[in-house]
């Protein structure tokens, strides 16, 4: 039986009260009485709602994820870069310069990890928000390269993944030792330097 409008908005106030402990607590130390006062709402309506505080943290970190994937999404898309080789650089630069605005964000994100690698469900959520942003960019690396009027090189379809994982892995340098991780300009440097290393040979 659908709920009604009102349950629909109560089930959204007990959501958003998740994501705001995750934002302020985190992960390991939010609690149900927690997500109650902060959502304005009683403990009855986690187990009514989501069947439980496991469930509702789950629900809570897929949707910060969500945001997160999205944001990234959003950058690589709005990115106007001259070149088929200056729109990704471009794109790395958006998404590395966001990461202080979204620093609550990427700390819920980075804890949505541990709890994903026991629940499917949580697994099946941050593995589409991933699919989500590779389609984003792929998006942009064949505008990109029809913009110029170049045919795709081998392994081109790869490059969405790679700025994702440079992006996450620097997130996470970030999180814990932001006065020593590079910036996007000093990361676009050293890929540059790497780049003939790694080319194969003629």
């Amino acid at each position: 039986m659908p709920k009604s409008p009102l349950s629909r908005s109560h089930r959204e106030r007990v959501l958003a009260g998740a994501v705001r402990c995750l934002r302020e607590k985190g992960y390991a130390h939010t609690t149900a009485r927690d997500i109650a006062q902060a959502s304005g709402t009683s403990l009855g309506s986690i187990g009514y709602h989501f069947g439980g505080v496991d469930a509702l943290l789950e629900e809570a970190v897929g949707q910060c994820f969500e945001v997160w994937t999205r944001r990234v999404r959003d950058a690589v898309s709005a990115v106007v870069a001259d070149g088929p080789r200056a729109q990704p650089a471009a794109a790395l630069v958006a998404l590395i310069d966001s990461f202080e605005e979204l620093r609550p964000m990427a700390v819920a994100c980075v804890e949505s990890f541990a709890p994903a690698m026991r629940s499917a469900a949580l697994r099946e959520r941050l593995a589409a928000g991933y699919a989500d942003a590779r389609r984003a960019g792929h998006a942009m690396t064949d505008r990109a390269f029809a913009d110029s009027g170049v045919e795709p090189p081998a392994g081109a379809e790869a490059i969405p993944a790679l700025l994702i994982a440079i992006c996450d892995g620097l997130m996470l340098q970030w999180l814990v030792d932001p006065e020593h991780t590079p910036d996007a300009h000093g990361i676009l440097d050293a890929l540059t330097v790497l780049a003939p290393v790694l080319a194969p040979p003629r």
